[in-house]
């Protein structure tokens, strides 16, 4: 015969059951708090967002001859302002055949960069500062003939990871592992001195992706 007085009783493990599930509640509820912070970190932070957008550089202090590097999309970008005997250098026969795509037929800039000077402006060169072999970045030897690089180098970018060559202009020299130009970037001047970069002249829906390499 079932004892009555123990039937109506709590059960004990009901009681743990309870205390169980609100323990566990709790340690959710403060696991969600702790955990959100690191979640909230994986959002991409606003600078980073920005630098995916297009990037005003003001030009006006820049001197011809210097260069300066920014960056767009996480990615170095070259801006130099060149001299008058840079430009003319870089029409010399004796440069231009010495270069592997010296007209820029491959797909490595805007059509509005597909000239010999690779710019809007011939004054100012806008790369991506990437060597196309193995994606080190180039060092600024602007200086021709300079020291071991040969009485003959003309002023531009050296890699000295694998010995890739550019023009001041971007464009890569032959018999180098780089098999590409230097690859430009959409870009505009906002103002006189003031290049845009990540955004085309009106007019242009030129795409970055469609290039052959960077």
């Amino acid at each position: 015969m079932t004892d009555q007085s123990q039937s109506d009783a709590p059960r004990p493990y009901a009681r743990r059951d309870f205390l169980t599930f609100a323990t566990t509640a709790l340690g959710v509820t403060g696991a969600g708090l702790a955990l959100w912070p690191f979640v909230d970190s994986m959002e991409p932070a606003a600078d980073t967002l920005a630098l995916a957008g297009p990037n005003d550089v003001d030009l006006s202090s820049l001197q011809p001859g210097q260069r300066i590097v920014v960056r767009w999309q996480s990615k170095p970008v070259f801006i130099v302002r060149r001299t008058a005997d840079a430009l003319r250098v870089l029409q010399e026969k004796g440069l231009v055949d010495r270069l592997r795509d010296p007209a820029s037929r491959r797909n490595q800039q805007p059509p509005y960069a597909t000239n010999w000077h690779r710019s809007l402006n011939p004054e100012f060169l806008v790369v991506v500062g990437i060597c196309t072999h193995l994606g080190c970045i180039p060092d600024f030897r602007p200086t021709p003939g300079s020291a071991g690089l040969g009485s003959d180098w003309p002023g531009g970018f050296y890699c000295p990871c694998h010995g890739s060559r550019y023009d001041l202009a971007g464009r890569v020299f032959q018999n180098v592992p780089a098999p590409y130009n230097l690859p430009v970037p959409p870009y505009e001047f906002a103002a006189k001195q003031v290049v845009r970069i990540g955004q085309n002249p009106k007019g242009s829906t030129f795409d970055f992706r469609s290039i052959e390499q960077v």
